[in-house]
């Protein structure tokens, strides 16, 4: 049974992200001092005095023309109200009512959603008489606020109560090894290279924004979804571009939440522009994504309006192959975010692709591989002593992790390393997934 959902509204620059990271215990939503931060929405589970909801931060409320981007901000935030089951109408108490907000009050007015309004920034008493002038806003009792530290909490808890209260459901428990939880997908890549637009295809709406100009999500956005029966946890992150160019404050913290997001996804689909080619910049994201030992599925986006598509195709392999020294074949796909072409054929790869990346393979197993390749390539044996290599074990999956025992293993070269990694992937068919494998002698009892 899906939780209720509240949906945090007002004008730019009132409180709205601070008050979502109070109500889900972090800080998760990006908070500047300058209006229009946030631009898609973003939700998350709120707890308050034992209340559980879900919790929606959305962009600050403009009147802008909707082709603009404020007004396609504007939609999101109006969608987001029609979905919820009640709204949290967010003013700055110590500015007071202004005319923006009395049009959002008079919007709100002829919507369904219940309304309750809130009077944020009235720490102390500096904020009262921004509290008693919101009641000209016709929407009820406004209650006083202070999202920064943490006051008015009972009073949010006693007006939110009747809208999402229910009866306790004992919460459902995710199996690491369970086949049908949901998989935790990220979509990264440079700006404008389609993210949302692949996103908005794959849910069948304009669920985030999109538009001509590079870098408009801000933050990653995590959402629940179903493909063909099966459970996806969908994150649109924003565009990563080379650390040289990145010196505003806003998109250091946006490229931090990518990263985190990276960090949470099992796995990240890393999406590029048929239009531009493979860039250096690419290379370095699916790097970073390789070694944080997330699974990886490289996708070519505007596929249809790509010219020259195969020799394109084989040019980014070759390019991919080379730079990647972490994988032997990366998994390589055509998509475009316009059409729709190629999504089922992604996300049918990220679900194999995450099926290898969980896999764990007996010992047995991995020692009749291993015998059969040490006795086919040999280690060196540097100065004319034999490297001997013992036997293998997997120590963890997520990315699967081994690890070898033998004697003067420090000595072993890592070509071999590397031969061994390539010859496991091959023989146990793990794919593009990244492969950890650690080098172990046996304590010598003599050492000292």
């Amino acid at each position: 049974m899906p939780l209720p959902t509240v949906a945090i509204v007002g004008r730019p620059n009132v409180g709205k992200s601070t008050l979502f990271n109070r109500l889900v215990g972090k800080r998760v939503a990006l908070v500047d001092d300058r209006p229009g931060v946030t631009r898609d929405r973003r939700v998350g589970t709120a707890h308050l005095l034992g209340l559980e909801f879900q919790i929606m931060d959305t962009a600050g409320f403009e009147d802008e023309d909707p082709a603009s981007l404020p007004g396609r901000m504007r939609r999101q935030t109006e969608a987001a109200v029609r979905e919820a089951d009640a709204a949290l109408f967010v003013i700055d108490a110590r500015e007071g009512v202004t005319p923006l907000d009395e049009e959002i009050a008079r919007w709100l007015r002829v919507e369904d959603t219940p309304v309750i309004v809130a009077a944020n920034k009235a720490e102390g008493r500096g904020g009262e008489a921004g509290r008693l002038e919101a009641f000209s806003l016709g929407l009820g009792e406004p209650i006083a606020l202070s999202a920064e530290h943490g006051e008015g909490l009972v009073d949010l808890f006693e007006h939110l109560r009747p809208f999402v209260e229910r009866e306790e459901v004992e919460e459902e428990q995710l199996d690491p090894e369970d086949p049908d939880r949901p998989l935790h997908l990220a979509i990264v890549g440079r700006p404008n290279a389609g993210k949302s637009t692949l996103v908005n295809r794959m849910l069948g709406e304009d669920r985030m924004i999109t538009g001509p100009e590079a870098g408009i999500t801000r933050d990653s956005i995590s959402i629940d979804w179903e493909w063909q029966g099966r459970k996806v946890k969908l994150v649109d992150t924003a565009g990563l571009r080379k650390r040289a160019k990145v010196e505003d404050k806003l998109e250091r913290l946006s490229v931090q939440d990518t990263r985190r997001a990276i960090d949470m996804a099992e796995v990240v689909v890393l999406l590029l522009d048929a239009t531009r080619g493979l860039e250096v910049q690419d290379l370095k994201i699916a790097s970073q994504v390789l070694e944080e030992g997330r699974a990886l599925v490289i996708a070519l986006n505007k596929w249809d309006v790509a010219e020259h598509a195969s020799s394109l195709f084989n040019g980014v392999k070759a390019a991919l192959v080379e730079g990647l020294s972490q994988l032997k074949d990366p998994a390589v796909l055509t998509v475009s975010a316009v059409t729709g072409k190629g999504i089922d054929q992604l996300l049918g790869a990220a679900f194999t692709l995450r099926e290898a990346w969980n896999r764990r393979t007996s010992t047995g197993e991995l020692n009749r591989w291993f015998e059969q390749a040490v006795e086919t390539n040999p280690p060196p044996a540097p100065g004319g002593r034999r490297i001997k290599l013992r036997y293998i074990t997997q120590v963890k999956t997520r990315p699967p992790s081994f690890v070898v025992f033998g004697t003067r293993v420090d000595q072993l070269p890592e070509s071999y390393r590397r031969y061994l990694l390539n010859s496991l992937r091959k023989y146990f068919d793990l794919g593009a997934v990244p492969l950890r494998m650690t080098l172990r002698a046996p304590k010598n009892p003599f050492d000292r």
